[in-house]
């Protein structure tokens, strides 16, 4: 039998590739011989490029960097076959780095993730994809446009600084420095959020706060997005306000748009696509992903769901195997996923459920096997194959 396993991490308790491993400890207890596919998967968000490091046989490179308060700070990216490379900017930009009484979204800067796809660059990579989850900053990814070569002028023709207050300075925009490479790039964001750039539901207003920002600064930041926005659309001829998910990562994604010439995506349906997962399907008997905890809400961009959606187009069977089954998951079953088995087996409060998160897996794998026995067993035409 060939079994594929991609789940998402399990927060708090066990990365993806942990439950990876722990449900094929768990096949293998009765399928000993069983042809076993672990592909780690990721939203996009945290841990997308261990995930994807993984699950596609990459490499970690690390570097220092521009952190957002302008600390150098250590990040790590993935290299993959095929001159592709994974990046999340929260290693270079993001809210974790800063402590909280730091937290300036007026100083915070991307810098440090230009300059993460800058080493990507120089790694000969030529299709990136960049996960723009949890930042700490909201400057519309001028500094990582100007670590690849941006340049952002005032009305006096003077450069800007770094962070989102410069954005109400901006006057001009010259991009005959920047890197060219950036032209031969293909470039797919991460992006699971649909916000504007600016505006009540936009980058400022949404995300602010949870970055610093007081409500004198959540308008000034709103201000000078908009006012960004329109030099943009003067000067490059790209309307990049109302794009859904332009407001992303304080407006890294339009940044991302107008400077690298990106592509915003489903953060599942990206990195899906990146790992190849399409071509592990091919004569694979059953799916197993899983999270931390299945709802109504895993339908709108979630890694089983993702997962699952690809399975269907090929009619393979999908099992979600997750921690705690909530209000709403019979949701899923219109979408792809075939079963739904939760890894608590007796009355557990949620510390020790997460505590034994890995032997729980790994139990539930096997009872889900033995399952799939007897059904065997019951199939005038079963057996092993």
């Amino acid at each position: 039998m060939r079994f594929i396993i991609a789940p998402d991490s399990f927060k708090g308790s066990n990365t993806s590739i942990a439950v990876a491993g722990a449900i094929e400890r768990g096949i293998r207890k009765v399928f000993p011989d069983a042809d076993v596919i672990k592909i780690p998967i990721a939203d996009g968000g945290e841990g997308t490029v261990d995930a994807v490091v993984t699950g596609g046989d990459g490499a970690l490179r690390r570097l220092e960097v521009t952190g957002p308060m302008g600390d150098s700070v250590t990040a790590a990216y993935g290299l993959l076959e095929g001159n592709r490379a994974v990046i999340e900017m929260a290693a270079a930009s993001g809210l974790t780095l800063v402590p909280e009484d730091r937290r300036d979204p007026l100083r915070a800067t991307t810098y440090g993730t230009g300059e993460l796809i800058e080493a990507a660059l120089d790694e000969g990579c030529r299709e990136l994809l960049i996960g723009i989850g949890g930042s700490a900053t909201n400057d519309a990814g001028i500094g990582m446009a100007q670590a690849l070569g941006w340049s952002f002028t005032d009305s006096g023709g003077r450069e800007v600084g770094c962070g989102g207050g410069e954005l109400e300075r901006i006057a001009a925009i010259d991009g005959s420095g920047a890197d060219p490479r950036l032209s031969e790039c293909r470039i797919a964001v991460a992006c699971d959020v649909t916000n504007p750039l600016f505006g009540e539901t936009g980058a400022a207003y949404v995300y602010g706060p949870q970055k610093g920002a007081t409500p004198e600064m959540v308008k000034r930041l709103d201000g000078g997005l908009e006012s960004f926005a329109r030099v943009i659309s003067r000067v490059l001829g790209r309307d990049v306000h109302a794009i859904p998910g332009a407001g992303a990562a304080g407006g890294l994604g339009a940044g991302l748009i107008a400077f690298c010439g990106a592509e915003l995506k489903s953060g599942i349906e990206a990195v899906l696509d990146i790992v190849g997962f399409d071509g592990f399907l091919e004569s694979t008997d059953l799916v197993i992903t899983g999270e931390g905890a299945i709802d109504g809400q895993s339908k709108y961009g979630k890694v089983p769901v993702g997962v699952a959606k690809r399975a269907k187009v090929r009619g393979i069977p999908v099992l979600a195997l997750v921690g705690d089954i909530k209000d709403g998951a019979e949701a899923v079953y219109a979408l792809g996923i075939d079963g739904i088995m939760s890894t608590v087996n007796r009355a557990m409060p949620l510390e020790e459920a997460m505590r034994l998160s890995r032997p729980l897996l790994e139990d539930a794998a096997e009872r889900v096997m033995r399952i799939i026995r007897i059904g065997m067993k019951l199939d005038p035409e079963g057996g092993d194959r």
